[in-house]
């Protein structure tokens, strides 16, 4: 019995080295004081955390993982996990805020006179147009504007590969299970939902903001949806895409 007691200690201590759980404090640089709610990304792992109130986050890392801190209003931080931040432990990462100037705000960018009649007719219309295709899961795709020529363009993509996507994420199976995990982590999703700029997709999935507006326009997406989705949106945009033109691609 105590042979297999020591068996089983040896074989959970050998678990626990492969895999740490990683552990330290984010400070704010101008105060000096613990912040909470800061969102924590392995990137490597495409795994999610967030601070305590005491400003301590635990997130499973191994020496070269690399970890996004994110946090409204304060310079993005990215740092690479070293063999003593496992080792020692007790490491504090500082976060700077950062300094808005606010500008003159136009109120009034299409000219509106006042009168009901004439502002409704001056007020631009967007004219993007979706196109259901029968036995997708999604509502349609949809056009850039209102060209007779777009639903042949939507059509044709369809049923022709789409070069772009398949460079992109076809080749690249790292990618694709990154979407994967980023659409299965509740504090990614969290964190997600909140952003509009488009950088934690961009670090997570290792592309540029070009490549992302890229893909959604040769998904026959708007601009007015790239321009006012969420993060999380986006990145639903991407994998429903892929995967409704890899079904059928097959």
């Amino acid at each position: 019995m105590r042979k297999i007691c020591v068996a089983v200690f040896i074989f959970f201590s050998f678990k626990g080295f492969s895999q740490n759980d990683f552990s330290a404090v984010v400070e704010n640089e101008t105060t000096g004081l613990p912040m909470s709610s800061v969102h924590v990304l392995n990137l490597t792992k495409v795994i999610g955390a967030i601070t305590n109130q005491k400003g301590t986050f635990y997130i499973p890392a191994e020496v070269n993982d690399t970890l996004y801190f994110s946090y409204l209003g304060f310079k993005p931080l990215k740092i690479a996990v070293t063999n003593d931040m496992l080792k020692f432990g007790n490491f504090k990462f500082v976060m700077t805020e950062l300094a808005f100037a606010l500008e003159e705000i136009e109120v009034r960018p299409y000219q509106l006179t006042g009168y009901l009649d004439i502002d409704v007719k001056n007020t631009p219309i967007n004219t993007a147009r979706r196109y259901q295709i029968s036995g997708l899961p999604n509502l349609g795709y949809e056009s850039s504007d209102g060209k007779f020529g777009n639903f042949s363009k939507a059509i044709g993509n369809l049923f022709n590969p789409v070069d772009y996507l398949n460079n992109m994420f076809g080749r690249n199976g790292t990618q694709m299970k990154k979407l994967k995990l980023m659409r299965e982590d509740n504090e990614i999703k969290n964190l997600l939902i909140s952003k509009f700029d488009r950088q934690v997709l961009i670090q997570l999935l290792g592309i540029k903001r070009i490549d992302i507006d890229e893909i959604l326009r040769n998904c026959n997406y708007s601009d007015t949806f790239m321009n006012e989705a969420n993060d999380l949106q986006i990145l639903e945009a991407i994998s429903r895409c892929y995967e409704e033109y890899r079904v059928l691609k097959l």
